[in-house]
């Protein structure tokens, strides 16, 4: 079987399985889908807690779709293959070997990030084909110094940006090596003015927003990472960082050795393409490890998602030379395991459990909601989760405002449980809900 076929084959039962199953066995969408499908009701360059990308994409779904659960779990499934298939082409140029490029994207199979998790289309996710996009267009602009590579690369950094604030730690490490390479090549690649350019001149809007809105998203997520004066913090959370770190890789750890011979590899710092792939991959990491030692910050697991998906490469690229085809049985033996017990297990926790966020009535409670009030409302108030169930399910569409007063008549809220709630008409147009 060709490369081509095998890529083909894997990234398409990917798609069918991840969409297919959340689909059947969940009977709500997930927490940040739905918080994801508020702020896109009422789209700005920003909210509260993230910028504005994840917004842009599901309310480009919901305007061809609308509230058909199945297309955003496909939604997200695209973000991934996308991102799966630029690994690949990254791979094939880097690695220049069709078949260790194959290698390095089926052991990602081995990350849960890239499986169990990506039903759930968030900030997260949507960060990946960007985050794949600027280390390949990196590496373009590295081999030949193409105006229309740096471009993109201004292109996929601004839009990474506008997914995650985390986004700016692989910017940091990649510029940091182009910053050696220059130094070591003696000469300015002036080119990079053009990505810088594109760049700001792209997430200018959002940081006006932010100005206006008091700085209110990164306020955020420094208040996420539960950063405050302890010493203890400063030695505990890092440790804690790594540990998980190295918890998460076990599975693509034991795909990598039923491939290799042996696990010993040395480094060439004086190797461009061993350098820069130590900056797209280890890079992001270890300035999160400092972040961490230096602010005695939580770092949360999940935040960590993109910045794995280069990881086969580094495997395959480091043991290249300790690859075994004759144990190619093994290790796609322990590929097919890996592939079907992700949706296996999530398939079973979604069937078996019924406390889950994505076991929540939104569609029961809007239908409810419709029978008891005879007008189309078009704006609702209250908390992303419930509020936003609401927005996504009711046939209106109504607009999310957040906790805002609506035309001056008062709150509206829409926090309370499933069965209990009270009906408060203010006016023809609003949704107020009463505990």
């Amino acid at each position: 079987m060709s490369e081509n076929k095998k890529l083909f084959i894997f990234l398409s039962t990917h798609l069918i399985i991840w969409t297919l199953i959340p689909a059947i066995s969940n009977q709500n969408l997930p927490l940040d889908t739905i918080e994801a499908l508020a702020w896109g009701s009422n789209i700005d360059w920003g909210f509260s807690k993230h910028p504005p990308m994840s917004a842009f994409a599901v309310e480009f779904i919901y305007l061809i779709f609308g509230n058909q659960d199945w297309a955003y779990y496909l939604l997200s499934q695209l973000f991934v293959i996308f991102s799966f298939y630029i690994v690949y082409v990254f791979s094939i140029n880097f690695l220049e070997n069709e078949k260790k490029a194959i290698f390095s994207l089926l052991l990602l199979e081995g990350i849960f990030f890239y499986n169990f998790t990506t039903p759930e289309f968030n900030v997260n996710v949507c960060q990946l084909p960007f985050w794949a996009l600027c280390i390949h267009y990196s590496w373009k602009c590295i081999q030949d110094n193409k105006i229309q590579n740096y471009f993109l690369l201004g292109v996929f950094a601004a839009f990474g940006i506008l997914s995650k604030y985390l986004f700016t730690y692989l910017i940091l490490a990649l510029g940091i090596f182009l910053i050696i390479l220059m130094f070591k090549e003696k000469k300015f690649k002036s080119k990079l003015l053009i990505t810088g350019l594109v760049l700001v001149v792209t997430i200018l809007p959002h940081f006006i927003w932010l100005n206006e809105n008091n700085y209110t998203t990164i306020l955020y997520g420094i208040h996420r990472t539960g950063a405050e004066y302890n010493a203890l913090n400063h030695l505990i959370n890092p440790i804690v960082f790594l540990a998980k770190q190295i918890a998460l890789l076990v599975f693509f750890l034991l795909l990598s050795f039923s491939l290799v011979t042996k696990f010993k590899f040395k480094i060439n710092l004086n190797d461009k393409k061993s350098l820069f792939l130590l900056f797209a991959t280890i890079g992001p990491i270890a300035l999160m490890f400092l972040t961490s030692v230096i602010l005695g910050a939580k770092i949360r697991t999940m935040w960590m998602t993109p910045f794995y998906l280069f990881f086969g490469v580094l495997i395959t690229f480091l043991l290249e030379k300790y690859i075994n085809l004759k144990k190619l049985t093994n290790f796609y033996r322990l590929f097919v395991i890996l592939f079907f017990l992700s949706p296996a297990m999530y398939l079973y926790i979604s069937l078996s459990k019924d406390n889950k966020r994505t076991d929540y009535p939104g569609k029961e409670i809007a239908i409810n909601i419709e029978n008891a009030i005879g007008y189309k409302s078009t704006l609702i108030s209250g908390d992303e989760w419930h509020a936003g169930n609401l927005s996504y399910h009711l046939k209106s569409r109504p607009k999310w405002v957040g906790y805002k007063k609506t035309f001056n008549q008062g709150f509206c809220f829409a926090e309370f449980p499933p069965a209990e709630f009270k009906i408060k008409k203010i006016e023809k147009n609003t949704i107020c809900l009463d505990k």
